[in-house]
């Protein structure tokens, strides 16, 4: 798969402490473009500290971070979303009273150029982008299977539709790397499925680049094209999905056991 010379994402030497706690330890990286890098390691390993930094929601005392080679550092969080980051949370964190239209309708709007003027005065050109909006809309509503609950409130819904429906908001601001914190969480055996085919489908159909924490293993290797290690806030691996599976570092963080045993990794 082609990737361009510059990383869509590189993370620099990130340090972030919360007191005498040292979360992350000048950790650093690249993100190719059109890849999904797998971020994974024990619970406490960090990979939810440096989303959250990616996120702007931490700051980090050491490093940097640059997006399309440019740093996002000082920038606000609510600017992500219209740089071109997008993220689901591991705790759902939608609008339940809202329909899933306008969950989704959240945001599309992310990428909407009218300001507020000319929104209270209903301008022309006000509405043809509303319109515009609502048809990107129904298009992702359409790729993840949404339509038939287009008008029923999230809160009603069963926990892997709202799943769907937070991956559809994210992917409604057409970003160009999506964050996913931990997509398998509380899904069946069929549901996996589905969602490690919606992954690829975001990759190969709609080029944008993935950035997955994941404690399900088996999704992790199967959809990452590189995968990325952390433990005790610090990069144990990094490399393709078979070479990390086998790293002895890798295996000794999760299993805390020799090699032989690196198919636990695996099941």
């Amino acid at each position: 798969m082609a990737t361009t010379a510059e990383p869509l994402l590189s993370v620099r030497g990130v340090t972030v402490r919360f007191g005498g706690i040292v979360a992350l330890d000048d950790v650093g990286f690249d993100v190719p473009r059109g890849l999904v890098c797998g971020l994974i390691g024990p619970n406490g390993a960090g990979t939810t500290t440096l989303f959250n930094c990616l996120s702007r929601l931490y700051h980090y005392q050491a490093g940097d971070i640059l997006f399309e080679g440019r740093s996002i550092t000082a920038l606000p969080t609510h600017r992500m979303a219209s740089l071109g980051i997008g993220r689901t949370f591991q705790n759902l964190a939608m609008f339940r009273t809202m329909s899933v239209r306008e969950n989704v309708m959240v945001g599309a709007h992310v990428r909407s150029s009218a300001g507020f003027l000319a929104c209270a005065l209903q301008l022309p050109r006000v509405g043809a982008e509303e319109r515009q909006l609502r048809e990107h809309a129904a298009t992702v509503m359409a790729l993840l299977g949404l339509q038939a609950f287009a008008d029923q409130r999230v809160g009603n819904l069963p926990f892997a539709t709202q799943k769907r429906v937070e991956f559809g908001r994210a992917l409604a601001a057409r970003p160009k790397l999506l964050l996913l914190d931990e997509p398998a969480a509380g899904l069946n055996h069929e549901e996996l499925a589905a969602l490690a085919d919606l992954i690829r489908t975001v990759r190969d159909r709609l080029g944008i680049t993935v950035l997955l924490v994941e404690h399900h293993m088996s999704l992790v290797m199967g959809v990452s094209d590189r995968i990325v290690a952390l433990n005790f806030g610090r990069k144990i691996a990094e490399g393709a999905p078979a070479d990390v599976r086998d790293d002895p570092a890798v295996i000794a963080a999760y299993l805390g056991a020799p090699a032989a045993r690196h198919h636990d990794l695996a099941a």
